[in-house]
């Protein structure tokens, strides 16, 4: 008897893992646990019908009352798009690590492997996908260093000083980290740089607020780095300024950014790109640029099929990556989804559409974000399935 395919095998094993698997607390401050997803990928055009194993993830919390701390690490491997290796953790890397202290209620520091505080927190919109943000590195970037936060009344402070970009991990790229940032190109990427980041110094500062009927929350944002070339051994600088705005209205969402990134690589040939890496995979980013997002939501009230669906949240979110070098075409992502549980189950359901998208519609991966790829749309649809313990 021939096997099932995949996509008919891997949802009952998850749903059979739904009603053994739990967080397990060691302590009442710390309990570990993890994830373990799967993923669907549509299109039709490339002729991509995709069923597979996306990832495992193992993680720990702690919380005292004085002293805090997180891990998560990631293992992905032989499924789409990594049908090219042969085993799950043949790419593995480290979300984030750190530990921390709390002062009081108001006022903590993280050391480690933390998310940088810049923009919209923890992420630029509601999508599982993400948007441009992400891939150009300043959207759910994680860094090796200390941060600071400080909440009083309605204003939250938070300083970042990071030494370095998050640690490599392993793959068969030299973009093997969780985070996209600056990396060495590797040797398919053309006119790729050899350029690495150091000295990150990152600020935040947003209030929060009504407007009318909505909550609001307004920020700035700032970051400024160090660019070290490999190859002419001299230093360029990356500085990236923004502005966002959040808002809840009842069951409605908005949130919109606006950002201005800025580096001066000091690459041999005087290029305009600096290359950067992530998820086994190294890409070309325009040197100038600036990042628009815009993301509505709408949080479904109540919970449905006798309870066991609830959070269902619809939404679209818009990015746009507009470059300053001449002849550069601008990048585009718009994306409609929803996402909802299911019992233990978190599902995401997305249309993704973009123009000059490494990710989307078979676009140039390495080029992309740079020149350009496919300067007219491309669609496909994902779907991500997730049973987190």
């Amino acid at each position: 008897m021939p096997a099932l395919p995949l996509r008919h095998t891997l949802l009952p094993a998850l749903l059979t893992l739904s009603a053994t698997a739990h967080a397990v607390p060691i302590t009442e401050n710390l309990d570990v646990g993890g994830a373990i997803r799967a993923r669907f990928d549509h299109d039709p055009d490339r002729k991509i019908d995709k069923a597979g194993l996306d990832t495992i993830m193992l993680r720990a919390n702690y919380d005292s009352d004085s002293w805090i701390g997180a891990v998560r690490y990631r293992f992905y491997g032989k499924a789409y798009p990594y049908q090219y290796t042969d085993k799950v953790g043949d790419i593995q890397f480290a979300e984030y690590a750190w530990v921390g202290y709390k002062f009081d209620e108001n006022r903590q520091v993280q050391v480690g492997l933390n998310k940088i505080p810049f923009g919209l927190q923890p992420y630029f919109g509601s999508t599982f996908y993400e948007t441009l943000g992400n891939v150009i590195g300043l959207e759910d970037v994680e860094a090796v260093g200390a941060k600071y936060i400080h909440q009083q009344g309605d204003w939250n402070l938070q300083l970042g000083l990071y030494g370095r970009p998050a640690w490599p991990g392993r793959g068969t790229s030299n973009g093997t980290t969780y985070s996209s940032v600056v990396t060495s190109a590797d040797d398919y990427v053309a006119n790729g740089s050899r350029n690495q980041e150091r000295q990150i110094a990152v600020a935040r500062l947003a209030r929060s607020f009504k407007l009318g009927d909505w909550q609001s929350e307004a920020g700035i944002s700032g970051l400024t780095s160090r660019l070290e070339n490999r190859d002419t051994h001299d230093d360029g600088r990356r500085n990236v300024i923004g502005v966002h705005y959040l808002g809840k209205n009842g069951p409605w969402g908005v949130q919109m950014l606006a950002a201005r990134q800025q580096m001066s690589p000091r690459n041999p040939d005087n290029s305009e790109r600096v290359t950067f890496g992530g998820y086994d995979g190294t890409y070309n980013v325009a040197s100038r640029g600036n990042l628009y997002v815009g993301d509505l939501s709408y949080s479904v009230p109540g919970t449905f099929l006798g309870d066991w669906v609830s959070g269902v949240t619809l939404y679209g979110n818009y990015s746009r990556f507009d470059k300053s070098a001449s002849g550069f075409d601008s990048s585009e992502r718009f994306i409609l989804g929803t996402s909802f549980s299911v019992r233990s189950f978190y599902i995401a359901v997305e249309w993704l559409n973009g123009r000059n998208d490494p990710y989307i519609g078979g676009s140039s991966y390495t080029e992309s974000l740079a020149q350009g790829g496919t300067d007219h749309w491309e669609n496909q649809l994902y779907m991500n399935i997730g049973y987190y313990f």
